[in-house]
């Protein structure tokens, strides 16, 4: 089903049967009504992955193919489709969304030396961190060419963006070696590393379809919201998602700064100690710093937050005119937001 067509579906069923679907039920719902245009992101994704020498492509192959919620594009998309039918930069910008995402995940995954990435072995395991980090490096360049090819008026919100995920990339492995627990700090990486490419992609979703200014910077905090949003529930995952397919822990292991961990050493600091030994490479101290996260009411802290992240970004969401589309994003942020439950 063609993407307009399937945005106007969901208001035609919605209509019909005078209620929504279960929430738990509504993203694989958007997902389902965007799939053809998801098939063709895919496709492109792995034209772009196959796209210079081996083994780079190996490595950034064995990534995309490996799926991913696309939440990016999806976001992307239905920005666009709020201002009627999408122009094909916004269907190719999606990709780029994707290609930028997954260029960091193979930079992340060797600069945190992880072991596992979607239930496989992470690229740098199997070709090593040079090809990693090089994989990552072709997807970006790819994504680059592509905006500037297609859409070059949105090239400067782009490297802006990639400037802020370097920041928070550098600032969370600062960490590493100068240990703060502080919110700030905390709040810094989340909204550079994560909440920056939301926000770009709901920004140049809603600019390529002609959107005024005016509505692109609601679009775009309503995308920095979501993105804020989405990690702060990937981080209650991390001690509470025994349902999720997450390893669990696996952030704590890393030495990942995540919302639960700080406001339980908030509370707690003399848990500093044993923190200190984790992110020294110790894992004897992983069980019992986790119990005492979980023990904290720090995710529930943490949960509520998530939701509070959502309703004023949904408020944003909100200020531009009703449309499908626009029923499709708030389904979107509802539904990740709900993962955390």
């Amino acid at each position: 089903m063609p993407f307009d067509t399937a945005v106007g579906s969901l208001a035609a069923t919605a209509a019909a049967a005078n209620a929504a679907p279960p929430v738990s039920d509504r993203l694989a719902h958007v997902q389902g009504l965007l799939a053809d245009d998801l098939r063709w992101i895919e496709a492109a994704l792995l034209e772009v992955a196959a796209d210079g020498p081996a083994p780079g492509t190996q490595a950034a192959r064995h990534l995309v193919a490996s799926g991913g919620k696309r939440i990016r594009p999806i976001a992307l998309l239905l920005s666009s489709a709020c201002y009627g039918k999408i122009p094909e930069a916004a269907r190719e910008l999606a990709v780029v969304a994707e290609l930028v995402h997954t260029a960091t995940l193979l930079h992340d995954d060797v600069v945190d030396e992880g072991d596992t990435r979607r239930g496989l072995p992470t690229s740098r395991l199997v070709w090593g961190n040079a090809v990693s980090v090089l994989a990552g490096d072709l997807l970006l360049v790819n994504g680059l060419e592509r905006t500037q090819r297609l859409a070059p008026q949105c090239m400067t919100e782009l490297i802006r963006t990639l400037r802020r995920l370097v920041d928070g990339e550098i600032i969370q492995l600062r960490g590493r070696t100068e240990l703060d627990v502080s919110e700030a700090t905390y709040e810094r990486i989340l909204f550079d590393k994560t909440a920056s490419l939301f926000s770009w992609a709901t920004r140049t979703g809603a600019a390529v379809a002609g959107a005024s200014a005016e509505d692109q910077a609601k679009l775009a905090d309503f995308g920095e919201r979501l993105g804020f949003a989405f990690q702060l529930v990937d981080d209650v995952i991390d001690y509470a998602g025994e349902t999720s397919g997450k390893t669990l822990f696996a952030d704590l292991r890393e030495g990942k700064l995540t919302l639960p961990l700080v406001l339980t050493v908030k509370e707690q600091p003399e848990l500093l100690r044993d923190l200190k030994r984790i992110y020294a490479g110790d894992s004897e101290p992983v069980a019992s710093v986790s119990a005492a996260v979980q023990q904290s009411g720090a995710c529930d802290e943490v949960r509520r937050r998530a939701r509070e992240h959502t309703r004023l970004g949904l408020e944003s969401l909100r200020s531009i005119a009703p449309s499908p589309a626009r029923t499709l994003l708030e389904i979107v942020a509802t539904e990740l937001t709900a993962r955390a439950h």
